[in-house]
């Protein structure tokens, strides 16, 4: 027997208990007469003991043993002296009566404690030692819990789970496709699936009315913090179902989740906003709710009296800091420079001070009035001792900056936090985006999105106007999960994919087997994914969905353990009739 207890279990109350522990030693300390060592397993850590009883040959072992080393020990629960309260174990120790080294240990490359000296590649080419560290560790435990209780409540609102294919066909929408080549088919290649998604159309078809999946999908994407290569969803579809019915379905599941693992109870529907109001309020699509600060167009109030920034626009628009009119000359400076940034792409700030005694202090003094401030105050609703920062600009770009420049108002004031949760659903996407470059519609989520009725008429005369039955899952500015009521009727499918430049004839290479089955009684229907991974991170307060993957790639979409992507061999090419050309620089 390699052990009788966890390295977390034992407690004050098994004193006089003779155990057996296997672990890993995480740290030694020798004392002279009396050495201690610390034994981790993954469910905690338990300090051993080697004093003047142990015998000899044990301490002669124990004087052995480096860090991580796989040992196990029978020994005596005793009561410490001295009780460490950090430590779940930290009321009892083991006196070692006998040792036995299971494995030995080089000196890893990176101490393994909560707070590591190694930097992210290093624990990325180590990650089974990284995976030893309690956050992430942890972090995976969390990903364990969320992924059973999801199951649960599915299971109880009678969904079916149901696996399908991850060789599919590639498609002409949405990312680009990891395309894998057939041996067996010369010329023809498969595509790893980036959704289910005409699959589980195809099983409401069938009839299975609630069906869901723990899914892996495959996106060749550029990678950021909340992106990977290969990311899971939570895929659900539902038939004869309307938007309500889906976003009550749902975020019920996300209600439960709250609770079972965060202790969270939300007695209140989660606010609906429209992508409209939205884009109006906060510049983004994913609004952050946990604070305000939303904005307010001045393009009116704000023309007309010789300051050329302002004239010479499509939009001028801002938001009140709460409390901030005491900013320096040197944090509004730094501010200035933040927005001015490529990537949040300003030209510049005005900022309005709403001093205590009622006056105003602007960067614009030249050009308007204390009125004239004034009026821009109250229509902004602001108070003595608040900032007013404003932007200026094309109105989609202004709008994004001045959401970028919102959350980084929210970082300094500290008003993002990770343990308060604000979720929303989003909803009346529009249901196209017209590409200037290549002079054609997208469809905003995929083209199974059905449009609202009232919106169908739009399809030959102005298909830009035309909205979705379309909804996206938000909690604290993370875009959670998204989905729509689908189109399940031919004609009306076949007027999307004209609307997106679709051939009839593309159309029926693509999709043939969708539009066919539609043709024996398909169901109303509509669905929702969530991404599992982006889920799991916000829960745990992380930025970064890697913390949640097992074995997750860099930003490069490389597994610098496994050394992949690699080099493929001529024969192994030759079996697949493929030829790699060099790199064109």
């Amino acid at each position: 027997m390699y052990r009788t207890h966890t390295c977390g279990e034992l407690r004050i109350n098994s004193v006089g208990e003779e155990v057996t522990l296997s672990g890993w030693v995480q740290a030694i300390r020798n004392l002279g007469g009396m050495t201690f060592i610390a034994l981790r397993d993954r469910y905690g850590i338990t300090q051993l003991v080697f004093d003047e009883n142990t015998p000899k040959d044990i301490i002669a072992l124990a004087n052995q043993l480096g860090r991580e080393f796989v040992i196990k020990i029978t020994g005596k629960v005793a009561e410490r002296s001295s009780k460490n309260p950090k430590m779940e174990t930290g009321d009892i120790e083991i006196s070692v009566s006998d040792i036995k080294i299971l494995n030995k240990s080089e000196t890893p490359p990176f101490t393994i404690e909560d707070e590591t000296d190694g930097g992210d590649e290093l624990r990325m080419k180590y990650r089974y030692l990284d995976l030893r560290r309690n956050p992430v560790r942890k972090n995976l435990e969390l990903r364990h819990k969320m992924g059973q209780e999801i199951r649960r409540y599915l299971d109880g609102e009678r969904f079916i789970e149901i696996e399908t294919p991850a060789l599919v066909n590639s498609t002409p929408e949405g990312a680009r496709d990891f395309l894998v080549p057939s041996r067996m088919n010369p010329g023809e290649f498969y595509a790893l699936p980036q959704s289910p998604q005409t699959l589980k159309q195809l099983l409401m078809v069938s009839g299975f009315d609630r069906y869901f999946q723990v899914v892996k999908c495959f996106r060749d994407e550029d990678l950021r913090a909340d992106r990977q290569p290969e990311f899971t969803q939570i895929d659900c579809e539902m038939s004869f179902v309307d938007q309500d019915d889906i976003l009550r379905t749902f975020e019920g599941l996300a209600k439960h989740l709250f609770y079972e693992i965060k202790g969270i109870t939300f007695n209140e529907t989660f606010p609906r906003i429209t992508y409209d109001d939205a884009m109006k309020y906060y510049g983004s699509d994913k609004p952050d709710l946990r604070f305000g600060m939303r904005f307010y167009e001045l393009t009116d109030n704000a023309k007309g009296k010789g300051f050329v920034v302002f004239d010479s626009v499509e939009y001028i628009g801002g938001f009140c800091a709460k409390g901030c009119s005491e900013y320096s000359r040197k944090q509004l400076d730094e501010l200035t420079l933040f927005v001015q940034r490529p990537q949040v792409g300003a030209k510049g700030l005005v900022y309005v001070k709403y001093n205590a005694d009622g006056t105003f202090k602007s960067s614009v003094d030249k050009f308007y009035s204390q009125d004239d401030l004034k009026r821009w105050a109250d229509y902004m609703e602001a108070q003595p001792g608040d900032l007013l920062l404003i932007l200026a600009g094309k109105k989609s770009t202004t709008l994004t900056a001045l959401n970028v420049l919102r959350l980084e108002m929210g970082d300094q004031l500290k008003l993002r936090d990770k343990d308060k949760f604000a979720p929303c659903w989003v909803v009346d996407f529009p249901l196209l985006e017209w590409d200037e470059e290549t002079k054609r519609f997208f469809a905003m989520h995929h083209p199974f999105t059905s449009p609202k009725d009232e919106d169908i008429k739009y399809f030959e005369s102005d298909p830009g106007k035309m909205h979705a039955n379309a909804y996206d899952f938000v909690i604290n500015g993370v875009e959670i999960g998204g989905g729509s009521i689908r189109i399940f009727n031919s004609d009306l499918q076949q007027k999307m994919f004209s609307a997106l430049g679709i051939s009839k004839e593309e159309a029926e290479i693509k999709f043939g087997f969708l539009l066919n089955a539609f043709r024996f009684g398909a169901p109303p229907h509509g669905g929702i994914a969530f991404g599992f991974d982006r889920w799991c991170s916000v829960f745990g307060g992380s930025e970064s969905i890697r913390d949640f993957i097992a074995f997750p790639k860099n930003n490069s979409g490389r597994d610098v353990m496994l050394d992949t992507p690699g080099k493929i061999d001529k024969k192994q090419l030759d079996e697949l009739y493929i030829q790699v050309l060099p790199v064109q620089k």
